[in-house]
């Protein structure tokens, strides 16, 4: 009787890692908490057939936009831990929401941390008309006129970057809040706006297209890709430094064998010398091989909260 009750017993702690060592057995699902076409979007639509290739097992990319991203993760944190869901957040999705809105998940206790995927400094640009050539002839022309400026949503990292900036340059904005960074960069480059406050990865492309006009990288030293963008130190703006980084998450409770697996994927797609030199070229930042494990993201990511949660309550940024 004794045995058969270890034998039991050994039955049901095997069982979960008999279902991890089957994974993957059918398709995963990315889902992505902001619109087609921007940069959170991009990444996902990379590492998405790369890491199928990988796993053997098709990856398909869901966008489900809405109130800053929150939309998007709370899917992820309701999606069965299986790792057959699998969410892309960034700075934005899981930090500064957690002050931002009223969440009904808790973004640390209820997620977990996969991989570090790259991330970019924002770039301020304008549409292409803007007369303003440089950032001290934009400060003085918003000083004298009206501007709207794009946003990828309440709470985004570009909304969030516009209030400081409305806050240290002295001026108001009208904030034009879109469900993603895609549809707002849209409305630029066709001049229905008139700022954006955007990831390097998506503005530099058009930046180079001549669609749009750059004033400031929110980085401490130029971007090499850019050398022609001045930090927003040298143009003015003194210690505005924005950085958003990107992570893969699945819900609590997905077996670690199973993070372990889609953390090897995506850590054999980081490595690929093709795609770190297109990363580098669109200005985005790799983060380094010691950063990309899972308890890395998860220092990172309390680490941000710690440091923004108070410069958020402090500036009385809530959703409206």
């Amino acid at each position: 009787m004794r045995q058969q009750l270890v034998v039991a017993a050994f039955c049901l702690i095997a069982l979960p890692s008999g279902r991890a060592a089957d994974y993957p057995s059918r398709q995963i699902t990315f889902i992505v908490p902001f619109a087609v076409g921007g940069p959170l979007d991009s990444i996902a639509r990379t590492f998405a057939p790369r890491m199928s290739s990988l796993l053997g097992v098709p990856i398909v990319v869901e966008n489900i936009a809405g109130a800053g991203g929150s939309l998007g993760v709370g899917r992820v944190v309701q999606a069965s831990p299986d790792g057959y869901t699998v969410g892309v957040g960034n700075w934005s999705t899981h930090v500064l929401n957690g002050e931002i809105y009223k969440l009904n998940y808790n973004l640390i206790s209820d997620l977990a941390p996969i991989v570090r995927l790259p991330g970019s400094p924002q770039v301020l640009v304008s549409r292409k008309d803007h007369p303003a050539r440089n950032l001290a002839e934009l400060t003085g022309w918003l000083k004298q006129n009206r501007a709207t400026m794009g946003t990828a949503g309440v709470g985004s990292a570009g909304h969030v970057s516009a209030l400081f900036f409305e806050k240290r340059i002295g001026v108001q904005l009208t904030l034009a809040h879109y469900r993603g960074a895609g549809p707002a960069m849209a409305d630029l480059i066709g001049s229905h706006i008139d700022l954006l406050f955007e990831q390097s990865a998506t503005a530099l492309p058009q930046v180079r297209s001549g669609t749009i006009k750059p004033f400031a990288v929110t980085r401490a030293t130029r971007l090499p890709s850019a050398p022609d963008i001045p930090t927003a130190d040298e143009a003015g703006l003194k210690d505005f430094q924005v950085s958003v980084w990107n992570g893969l998450w699945a819900p609590k409770g997905t077996p670690d064998a199973v993070i372990a697996k889609l953390n090897s994927a995506a850590r054999q797609v980081l490595a690929d010398p093709a795609l770190r030199d297109q990363w580098t070229n669109i200005g985005m930042d790799i983060p380094a091989a010691e950063d990309t494990g899972p308890a890395a993201l998860a220092a990172l990511q309390e680490a941000e909260i710690a440091k923004w949660w108070p410069v958020l309550t402090a500036a009385k940024i809530k959703a409206e």
